[in-house]
C-alpha cells in the first residue's frame, strides 16, 4: 500500500500525523500539489508538484494511484474516482469513504454546491477539532496495520 495526499487542502496537523506514521511503518508516501509543501526528509516520503488548474492534482492522483492505495483527501469527487479505481479513500477527519456512502457523499456536496451557485450562503466545515485529529490517527494507524506488512 502507497499512501497518496491530496496536500492542497491537507491540514498542517494531518500532514503532520501522516510524516510521523510514514517514519513509523515506512510505508511508502506522496505529497500532491500545485505548490511545494514542506516534506521530512524521508526517503519513503515525496512531493509531486503539478501545475496550477482545476483538478490537476486530483487527476494525477488517480492516474498514479493502484488498487489497494490509500488516498487522504477531502474531496468527495476524488475519493468517488479512488474507490471506483479500488482504492481507499480517508478524509482529513478520520471518516473513512466506503462505496457504500460515497454516491449519497456525492449528491450532497452537489446540491450544496447548486445553492452557493444560487447565492446561499451555505457556511463552511468546522475547524479541525482535537477529537478530528484522534479519529484520524486512529482510523490511520487502524489501515497501515491492516495492509502494511
Amino acid at each position: 500500500m502507497d499512501i497518496w495526499v491530496d496536500a492542497d487542502a491537507c491540514p498542517v496537523v494531518v500532514r503532520d500525523i501522516l510524516f510521523r506514521a510514514a517514519e513509523r511503518t515506512g510505508v511508502h508516501m506522496t505529497l500532491v500539489a500545485n505548490q511545494r509543501v514542506r516534506i521530512p526528509a524521508a526517503r519513503n516520503v515525496k512531493m509531486l508538484q503539478v501545475t496550477a488548474g482545476f483538478d490537476v492534482a486530483d487527476n494525477e492522483i488517480v492516474k498514479r494511484l493502484n488498487a489497494g492505495d490509500l488516498v487522504i483527501t477531502a474531496d468527495i469527487p476524488l475519493a468517488a474516482e479512488v474507490i471506483e479505481k479500488g482504492g481507499m479513500a480517508l478524509n482529513p477527519r478520520g471518516e473513512l469513504y466506503s462505496a457504500d456512502d460515497i454516491r449519497a457523499r456525492l449528491n450532497t456536496r452537489d446540491f450544496m454546491e447548486t445553492l452557493r451557485a444560487s447565492g446561499i450562503h451555505t457556511g463552511g466545515p468546522p475547524t479541525l477539532s482535537q477529537s478530528d485529529r484522534k479519529t484520524f490517527a486512529n482510523n490511520l494507524d487502524r489501515l497501515l496495520t491492516k495492509h502494511v506488512r
